[in-house]
């Protein structure tokens, strides 16, 4: 293999000759987490890190689960120090999204390890930011779920970590590289919680709008309360048989299909034949304009994810079990004002009271013969619906700006963490 000048071929690949291969045991004092469960509490105290608490880029997920300050003394041995790292030695998922992640602690006296995680404590000459963004690269998380050994939960032995070899610039550059991808997930969280902000906004705008709690300046007047069924056509999708599904012809739509008010079919592998798709099935194949809702397998909390648009460019495709569309009934509601109605509070309650199932929901027509919908004049529900669709508007914007952000930070990763981009 031909070798740029000023880079050397190691075991973990090319990089520069001034970076050296290093194992972790020799980067790390480390040690292994215990059983704290006996401790567990709901109430204020030292977070507590298990593989619960591990994302699947490496940042912390606060399930609430503490222990109580009383049992300092107890548990003094596995309390964590700012600038210390935990590593997760288990995995809670069957795809290894969550062994050998790691966390980067902020602050002292705040957090305790469990058992199946591990500490990891940098020495002088390691810079505990950027073995954190190294270590959750993929290149290295890749290697440590090829570790992996099957059990009740895959796993890593604590000597797998410690003898995992990494790439290890000087410390300079070390600290070069994580000032500039900490930056980058600044500005992400700076997104994260402008689009949280835009939610929030979002939600009670349509609380206050949709209930006629706020009226728009120029109308006025009462709203008429009317059963969904009167206001709007829907229909069930079919139940296309295993034996029918087809490796091209027609799509058929399933509520995966539906996330985040977006339609995605592009990955869908179900498809039904042509023929029978304008034959028999002929009548649920859906239009543009069509709203789209999944009816099963979803929490009442998720509800306003799984609606959407049908547009030109998503068809054709045919209707599938535990989906359903609906059409607007025009001389009573406009689309808009429909589809802001279905991922507002007051469906989620409604249908949330009828449905059946307690942890996901499973409904259909005849939960939704039972929906009230409140109407206000055609020309008001124009107005709202617009108000509404700006803020859906500005949300898809910063969706669109967090992803390409993100994209641009895993390409600053391969770049500055391989040594083929340099800094110093």
């Amino acid at each position: 293999m031909e070798v740029m000048p000023g880079y050397k071929l190691t075991e973990v690949g090319v990089i520069p000759e001034a970076w050296e291969v290093r194992q972790v045991g020799e980067l790390c004092e480390y040690q292994n987490g215990t059983a704290l469960e006996h401790l567990f509490t709901a109430d204020d105290g030292l977070k507590v890190i298990s593989i619960g608490n591990y994302s699947v880029t490496g940042s912390y997920i606060d399930n609430g689960v503490h222990i109580n300050r009383k049992y300092r003394r107890e548990v003094e041995k596995f309390i964590l120090m700012r600038n210390d790292l935990t590593i997760s030695l288990n995995d809670k998922t069957s795809v290894g999204a969550i062994i050998g992640r790691v966390l980067l602690i902020p602050e002292d006296d705040l957090f305790v390890f469990n058992q199946r995680t591990m500490r990891l404590r940098p020495k002088s000459n390691v810079s505990p930011s950027y073995l954190h963004f190294l270590i959750n690269a993929e290149r290295v998380h890749g290697t440590i779920v090829g570790l992996a050994k099957p059990g009740t939960q895959i796993y890593v032995n604590t000597d797998d970590v410690i003898e995992l070899k990494l790439p290890v610039p000087p410390l300079t550059e070390q600290r070069a590289i994580a000032a500039v991808l900490s930056d980058v997930d600044a500005l992400l969280d700076s997104i994260d919680r402008l689009i949280a902000k835009k939610r929030n906004l979002k939600q009670a705008a349509m609380q206050q709008l949709l209930t006629g709690q706020t009226r728009l300046p120029g109308f006025s007047g009462n709203w008429d309360v009317k059963k969904l069924s009167d206001v709007s056509w829907f229909q069930e999708g079919p139940g296309v048989r295993n034996s029918q599904f087809t490796s091209s012809g027609v799509k058929l739509l399933n509520g995966t299909n539906i996330f985040r008010g977006e339609l995605n079919l592009d990955t869908t592998t179900r498809f039904i034949s042509k023929s029978e798709a304008h034959g028999a099935y002929a009548h649920f194949l859906a239009d543009d304009g069509d709203i789209v809702l999944a009816s099963s397998g979803i929490t009442i909390e998720k509800l306003h994810e799984k609606v959407a648009f049908v547009k030109m460019d998503d068809l054709p495709f045919c209707m599938n079990t535990s989906t359903i569309r609906f059409k607007a009934i025009t001389q009573f509601v406009t689309s808009g004002f429909l589809f802001h109605f279905l991922t507002g509070n007051e469906f989620k309650a409604m249908i949330g009271s009828i449905a059946t199932g307690s942890a996901q929901l499973n409904f259909g027509p005849f939960h939704l013969a039972k929906v009230n919908i409140s109407i206000p004049p055609i020309d008001e529900q124009f107005a709202i619906s617009n108000i509404l669709s700006e803020l859906d508007e500005e949300l898809v914007a910063l969706e669109k700006q967090r992803n390409k952000t993100a994209a641009l930070k895993q390409g600053m990763m391969q770049e500055l963490l391989t040594g083929r981009t340099r800094l110093v």
